[in-house]
């Protein structure tokens, strides 16, 4: 073989050699997995969700059946042990049973209240943001309003108007009123993208402006709001075991984390503090799992950031 067919072979193995380019969200998750605190966030958000999908089979028993007698004892209030690992209420339920059945509460109120957030949200920052001028101005105001409303005392007034509060009426009222960040978080992506070669290409193209909102310039503004919608997960299950305690959420015998602590708060003078600390203790695991997501997808999501 000739010295120009040596060169020849090494430029055609150097080519083939030569890295593929990496997607976004490829190296996004290069660095989601370098960060500990969101692989831990990762981690605990997938045990809350098995949890949940899984209580039939993990709780050793019925959430809301009742039990004053078992085996010749008093099981109501019992301390934890081996057989109760969470100890038990007031009316014998077994407290581990249900914070398991409560997660299913919480993950699905925040899950469907995000989805009305978002339904809402996009929407309207999309507009607003791509649009501009007096558009701009009537939405803004508007989300300002919304924005400067009491959070909770809005979701109260609209859960208070039905006599019998079901979790629908729960999650559709936190996210009439939680899409307004969602909205200005996609607003500002908005404003930058509408000025982008792309978005000038697809209106020399005709294209109409529905199809350039939502087909070209909102997948690429999705990042921040991924984010920003994990993150506020978190915080409307915080809201939703408010509502609980204060008697307008879920209602008697739900296994609603916010429901036993309110519950079980006037007993813990007395030694009893099983009833109100585990359910809080899954409040708190549950909103840093979310909170730790939040965090690590923000990070990952930024292109600025070293790969």
């Amino acid at each position: 073989m000739s010295v120009s067919d040596n060169v020849q072979v090494n430029v055609c193995n150097a080519v083939s050699e030569e890295p593929k380019p990496r997607s976004l969200w490829h190296d996004a998750w290069l660095r989601f997995k370098r960060n500990k605190l969101a692989m831990a966030g990762l981690f605990m958000t997938i045990t809350i969700i098995l949890a949940a999908l899984l209580a039939p089979v993990i709780a050793p028993y019925d959430p809301v059946k009742q039990l004053i007698w078992t085996e010749g004892m008093d099981v109501r209030l019992a301390a934890p042990s081996a057989k109760h690992i969470m100890g038990t209420d007031l009316y014998g339920r077994d407290i581990f049973s249900r914070i398991l059945y409560g997660a299913r509460i919480s993950l699905q109120i925040g899950i469907f209240a995000t989805m009305v957030s978002l339904l809402i949200g996009i929407p309207m920052g999309a507009i607003s943001g791509y649009v501009g001028g007096k558009v701009d101005d009537v939405i803004s105001w508007f989300m300002n309003v919304i924005y400067a409303f009491p959070f909770l005392l809005f979701v109260m007034a609209v859960v208070a108007v039905f006599k019998d509060p079901g979790l629908t009426t729960v999650y559709v009222a936190i996210g009439l009123i939680s899409w307004v960040t969602i909205a200005r978080v996609l607003r500002a992506q908005f404003m930058q993208l509408r000025e982008m070669e792309f978005v000038e290409a697809a209106k020399a193209l005709g294209l109409p402006t529905w199809k350039i909102l939502f087909g070209h310039i909102l997948p690429s503004a999705m990042a921040p709001v991924i984010v920003q919608a994990t993150m506020g997960m978190g915080g409307i299950i915080m809201i939703e075991a408010g509502l609980a305690f204060l008697g307008f959420g879920a209602q008697p015998p739900t296994p609603s984390w916010g429901l036993m602590i309110s519950e079980g708060q006037q007993y813990l003078a007395s030694g009893k503090w099983w009833w109100s600390i585990f359910p809080g203790l899954a409040i708190m695991y549950t909103v840093l799992a979310f909170n730790f997501l939040g965090d690590g997808l923000r990070d990952a999501l930024d292109v600025r950031m070293k790969r």
